[in-house]
């Protein structure tokens, strides 16, 4: 084993949301800053995903294979490189709303009230917002709550063939709105991600160093298990043991649980963090359907996502639960999810002879409908050996099914409306949901709270069991909401560090 001779202020696992932005946040303190990272530095080739064929499922998938509640094994789409999933993701920054924060009734259960309020992170979605120089506009959205300021940038133009769908969809009462998205404003890969606004400028400065490929495996406590001495991490096939004073986990929810679990020892035998048994439990991930129309005029198939529908975010006139949220998928030929979910374009196909899925991909136009997954303590990330486990039973299923149909009768009068001049005459829509293997929006592993027994956290996301680690992904969620989870990870990176630059 070698010994980095450095010793550090803060040791950083993972260049995420999360430890991206903290990574930005701690940089002007001067501070001894080491940040390890799993993966390399993304080619930008594979950035940009207007050059990939996105269905080639394997491209955007980890080599590594995770385990199923039945023992089946898949290859996760998880991105080990700078930037972790955000360099995947849709660069969707969305508000949790106000209501989001308290206990709130679902069919099938209480979402749970969270330690914090959104008035609590409300300053710091602002500030993220601008960091990540989100585009969008306020206003239109009966469900968005209140913003001290404006986005930072305006909202992006719908395209035309969506401008016309949106015209249709308000006229039915609604209120689409525009999505913000984290834009760079560069045409060779425009969307944001924690690389470009966290890690990037954290570089510039001379206290930060960067490892890549540098997977950590254990941490390493002090001889009365009270704080974590040290990181074990492997580099090219040698094993490094680096130091530090304080050590924050940003490796998504479900690797920083199966870290914490794979590092017990004596004093802590169930994992490190664990003494709740709590860490990796309340594992959550939205239900989440893809569905497509099939347009009659062809687009380009590589557009930018830019419509968000939250009408039925709390309900309709038929049902007093939450359903959830709307939003277009974005150009079919670079949308990563859309192509993970089941093969909806091949049903497509079978009616189109001929077509193939590039062909279908440029006709259709595709949606995305999110529902709130509830906390259940038995869907948990769990390890045995070197092996993760995922045992993931969906919940809240009637909600997500009441959201999927109000949203067909919605195109289907609007379809109505427009005639046979945009949209072709289909029976049905084809659709699908999400399988385990897209691990995108998970949260909820090491929950925040202010008691030590049902929580793992403290409220500012230190354990209650080790005074110096701390968790920055989106592990600390007590619930998911029915929004993507991203921009709530961010601005609670911000938040923890401004806690952390007191303690360095």
């Amino acid at each position: 084993m070698i010994i980095d001779d450095q010793h550090y202020d803060v040791i950083i696992v993972g260049t995420g949301a999360g430890g991206g932005t903290l990574a930005n946040r701690l940089a002007p303190t001067g501070k001894k800053i080491l940040i390890l990272e799993r993966g390399d530095f993304m080619p930008l080739e594979e950035q940009n995903r207007a050059n990939v064929d996105v269905f080639k499922k394997e491209r955007y998938r980890s080599s590594e294979r995770w385990y199923d509640q039945d023992g089946e094994n898949f290859s996760p789409q998880t991105n080990y490189a700078v930037g972790g999933n955000t360099k995947i993701y849709s660069a969707a920054l969305v508000r949790m709303r106000e209501k989001d924060f308290e206990a709130v009734e679902h069919q099938e259960g209480v979402s749970p009230e969270w330690g914090l309020k959104y008035q609590d992170f409300e300053p710091y979605y602002t500030e993220a917002e601008k960091l990540y120089m989100v585009h969008g506009k306020t206003g239109n959205d009966p469900s968005e709550p209140d913003h001290s300021e404006d986005y930072p940038f305006p909202a992006v133009e719908h395209e035309p063939e969506f401008q016309t769908i949106v015209e249709v969809i308000a006229k039915q009462g609604l209120h689409p709105t525009s999505l913000p998205l984290s834009l760079t404003r560069e045409e060779d890969d425009p969307t944001g991600d924690s690389e470009v606004f966290g890690i990037v400028p954290a570089l510039k400065h001379d206290n930060v160093t960067l490892k890549t490929s540098a997977k950590v495996v254990c941490l390493i406590t002090n001889s009365s298990g009270e704080a974590v001495r040290a990181v074990e991490a492997e580099i090219n096939g040698q094993s490094y043991l680096f130091f530090g004073d304080i050590i924050v986990l940003a490796c998504g929810a479900i690797n920083s649980a199966a870290l914490l679990l794979k590092s017990a020892n004596h004093k802590h035998p169930n994992g490190l963090a664990n003494s709740s048994d709590l860490v990796g439990r309340n594992f959550m991930k939205h239900k989440q359907t893809a569905m497509v129309e099939l347009s009659v005029n062809p687009n380009s198939g590589q557009f930018l996502r830019s419509v968000s529908v939250n009408d039925f975010y709390w309900g309709d006139e038929n049902f007093p639960y939450p359903m959830g949220h709307i939003e277009n998928t974005g150009g079919l030929l670079q949308d990563i999810i859309f192509a993970e979910s089941p093969p909806i374009l091949s049903v497509l196909a079978k009616g189109m002879p001929g077509f193939g899925l590039e062909q279908l991909a440029k006709r259709s136009i595709g949606w995305w409908l999110y529902t709130e997954t509830l906390p259940n303590a038995d869907n948990r990330v769990r390890v045995d050996g070197d092996k993760i486990y995922v045992d993931f039973t969906p919940n809240n299923s009637e909600a997500h099914d009441r959201l999927v149909y109000r949203w067909i009768d919605v195109l289907k009068a609007g379809e109505k409306n427009l005639g046979g001049s945009v949209f072709e005459k289909l029976a049905v829509y084809p659709r699908g949901e999400v399988p385990i293997q897209t691990v995108a929006n998970q949260c909820g592993t090491c929950r925040f709270g202010e008691d030590p027994q049902t929580s793992v956290l403290d409220l500012n996301c230190r354990t209650h069991d080790l005074e110096n680690l701390y968790v920055v992904d989106s592990s600390f969620f007590p619930s998911s909401s029915s929004v993507p989870p991203a921009l709530t990870i961010i601005a609670n990176a911000l938040r923890v560090g401004d806690h952390l630059k007191s303690k360095i």
